[in-house]
């Protein structure tokens, strides 16, 4: 009867590729989701494994028979999986924060709705901006530049040869901040209408004392932020569209800050 038999240092080698790709699939927006069966995760992961196992350019790596020194490898992996996933996270997680800070001067402060992916109150904005954010990801392709990112990570930083460095450090606290710049750009727009909104309804306070402003302006500030937001919906997807087109040069400044 036939057996196959694998060398013990490909079977090291192809479990530390498994938890790269593993930590950046479940950090990942839309594969994060609880409503994913964690079985379903693991294949998936596993699958992408086995499709870039072969293609790993590197020298036949030897067997490493001691448990610290392995221990080591599998942290090191678990954290460079962690930052590139977590550099592509903070860009939703800006867009998420625009439409927080839209919704709230909207007056949607105290609104939240239950997101059934993740089993978690969400603003209504926001989660409305995530989902729009989503659609446009997927419709550009960019899960697929962000998979080829991930398969050239291994080309970049092999197994077993990543370095944690403060630049890496300072390359994620950079991309935290570009996710504030990311917040205001988005909705800044709307903020800004608001505002003139806010101001146009004081004035009219002032003029006309016997008005309930209050009753007046809640729904007036809701309408007129719905309305903009519509109007720069083609703004948006075009800028979100760009942001998506970065996401290969984002993962290679994060692998470059850990050679």
């Amino acid at each position: 009867m036939a057996s196959i038999q694998f060398p013990l240092a490909q079977v090291q080698l192809f479990f530390l590729v498994f938890l790269r790709v593993s930590i950046i699939l479940v950090i990942l927006p839309l594969f994060d989701s609880r409503s994913i069966p964690p079985m379903l995760k693991a294949g998936l992961a596993l699958a992408v494994s086995i499709l870039v196992f072969p293609l790993l350019n590197v020298k036949q790596m030897p067997l490493i028979t001691e448990a610290i020194p392995f221990g080591l490898g599998v942290v090191t992996e678990l954290i460079l999986g962690f930052a590139i996933g977590l550099s592509v996270r903070l860009i939703f997680a800006g867009i998420q924060l625009a439409g927080q800070l839209a919704g709230y001067q909207m007056g949607f402060g105290i609104v939240n709705v239950m997101d059934p992916l993740n089993h978690a109150q969400v603003s209504i904005m926001a989660h409305l901006s995530y989902l729009i954010a989503i659609l446009i990801f997927l419709s550009v392709n960019a899960h697929h530049w962000f998979l080829y990112a991930m398969a050239d990570s291994f080309q970049v930083i092999p197994p077993m040869e990543f370095h944690i460095a403060g630049t890496l450090t300072g390359q994620m606290v950079d991309l935290a901040a570009e996710m504030f710049t990311i917040a205001i750009k988005i909705s800044a727009p709307i903020m800004v209408v608001l505002l003139l909104t806010s101001v146009a309804l004081g004035v009219v306070s002032r003029t006309v004392p016997q008005m309930n402003i209050f009753i007046v302006a809640f729904p007036l500030k809701i309408f007129v932020g719905i309305i903009f937001f519509i109007l720069t919906l083609p703004y948006l997807s075009a800028y979100m569209q760009e942001m998506f087109g970065g996401i290969g040069q984002i993962v290679t400044g994060v692998l470059q800050s850990g050679r």
